[in-house]
């Protein structure tokens, strides 16, 4: 259980949450002291609006929190963000807003990345609601953290080798089989363009992975990008654009935020994980614009932009996970700054050509209030993937639809497995909101979790 979970009930302070069209009437069922101090205080039930009512002793009788138009239902996240140091419990609370909605809003509001200063201390702890499977929300909670954590640490502590270790000590936590292609090794066991994009850091390029579950189980693979820098090489990014390169491995961690989520729960399926970790710098042996690399499926890809090297990753990460026809790829990228164009940070984009699979996204996606929206994988698109040395180049021709078409470049690369989808997400809250401040977020990894445990739980 968490920390910031109490065992102990007695004298908890009653936790209220009234939205503002609401307020008329939460007014009425409070108690005429209440009711009194909340109106004097010029209560209007915004969004954030917190309330500490005084009992006549000096204490806190109890708290109300304000929820705007209601619909955020991690909106009680401002108790853990907001209140101080006591026992508290849920009690007037709307009923999206209790259970374990209310649990998990609570426990995303206490995150803090405190790796390079000290943490403060959060002395307000909640009795959890009767009935929430408390394991099964602080495993939620802890997989997000993770991904938080990997992705607010900067580039300086968070190199490959240091990513490829995190991946290591999560599959020793549950007991799952790691492996490991290191430099060189990538070129002899024919992962080249992982290698010829991580071959101008100094810091080696790496293949880390590991498989966990049943052999004999569905078989699901992640694949996440895991690209812990990204100058953009040659093609070089102007400041404000490397400023937040940090989270170019957004996607590796949030697929460790699944895997994680995934194997606590004991889902019954056979998980593969499948991280590239690079770095993409500017040195003499960093990859150029015109190069020509082999894939590992054997599609030549001339190199059009050293700034789309994600795809160029994942490219050799896919046909690998592809070759063992998984029931369900899933790959997830911080990709395109064009996915980031046409649905902002909080929205990713998907892709894929499984109706049943979309549908059931975004159906988890509404219950987990971890949106996104799927894009089409439009074909008309195709051509722009041409070269005229190579199979195909990693820059389209197409000026428009880069989501699109990074999306299809990616596709060419997965033909076995029984179901794909492709997430370009932002890995960044730019709009904070309560359980999910300013930084890093494991974005879309709730939902994901709740496909998974829909289809695989016992």
């Amino acid at each position: 259980m968490h920390a910031s979970f109490s065992k102990v009930a007695r004298n908890a302070i009653p936790l209220h949450a009234v939205a503002s069209g609401d307020l008329k009437r939460f007014l009425t069922r409070r108690t005429k002291r209440e009711a009194t101090f909340l109106k004097a205080s010029g209560i209007s039930g915004r969004d954030g609006e917190l309330r500490l009512v005084p009992n006549a002793s000096g204490g806190i009788a109890c708290a109300v929190l304000g929820l705007g138009s209601g619909d955020d239902s991690l909106a009680l996240a401002h108790f853990s963000e907001q209140l101080p140091a006591g026992i508290y419990r849920f009690d007037d609370v709307p009923a999206a807003h209790h259970g374990a909605n209310g649990a998990l809003a609570w426990l995303l509001g206490t995150y803090q990345f405190a790796r390079y200063r000290k943490a403060k201390t959060l002395g307000a702890r909640l009795v959890p609601p009767k009935g929430v499977d408390v394991d099964e929300v602080t495993r939620i909670a802890e997989g997000v953290f993770l991904a938080r954590d990997l992705i607010n640490t900067p580039p300086n502590d968070m190199g490959p080798e240091e990513l490829a270790n995190a991946i290591r000590d999560l599959a020793r936590k549950h007991g799952a089989k790691f492996s490991l292609v290191v430099g060189d090794q990538l070129l002899k066991q024919n992962y080249p363009l992982i290698h010829a994009v991580g071959k101008g850091s100094d810091r080696a390029p790496r293949l880390a992975g590991f498989t966990w579950g049943r052999a004999s189980a569905p078989k699901v693979t992640l694949v996440g990008k895991g690209v812990v820098f990204d100058t953009g090489g040659y093609d070089l990014k102007p400041a404000a654009g490397m400023a937040a390169m940090k989270k170019d491995m957004g996607g590796a961690a949030t697929v460790l935020a699944i895997a994680n989520m995934v194997m606590g729960a004991k889902l019954d399926l056979r998980l593969r994980v499948l991280i590239p970790a690079v770095e993409n710098s500017v040195s003499g042996t960093a990859y150029r614009p015109s190069d020509v690399f082999p894939s590992r499926k054997g599609l030549t890809v001339e190199i059009g932009n050293t700034d789309a090297e994600g795809r160029l990753v994942l490219a050799d990460a896919l046909t690998e996970a592809d070759s063992e026809t998984p029931d369900l790829l899933i790959d997830i990228a911080t990709l395109t700054g064009a996915a980031r164009t046409a649905t902002g940070f909080e929205l990713p984009p998907f892709f894929t050509d499984d109706e049943a699979l979309a549908a059931d996204l975004m159906r988890h996606a509404q219950m987990a209030n971890d949106p996104m929206w799927r894009l089409p994988l439009w074909r008309g698109y195709e051509s722009a993937l041409n070269s005229q040395v190579a199979d195909l180049n990693n820059n389209p021709s197409y000026a428009y639809a880069g989501a699109i078409t990074a999306a299809l470049f990616l596709n060419r690369f997965v033909v076995k497995a029984k179901s794909w989808v492709h997430f370009d997400i932002a890995a960044w809250v730019d709009r904070p909101k309560p359980g999910r401040r300013a930084g890093a977020e494991a974005i879309g990894a709730r939902a994901i979790y709740s496909l998974l445990k829909a289809r695989y739980g016992k």
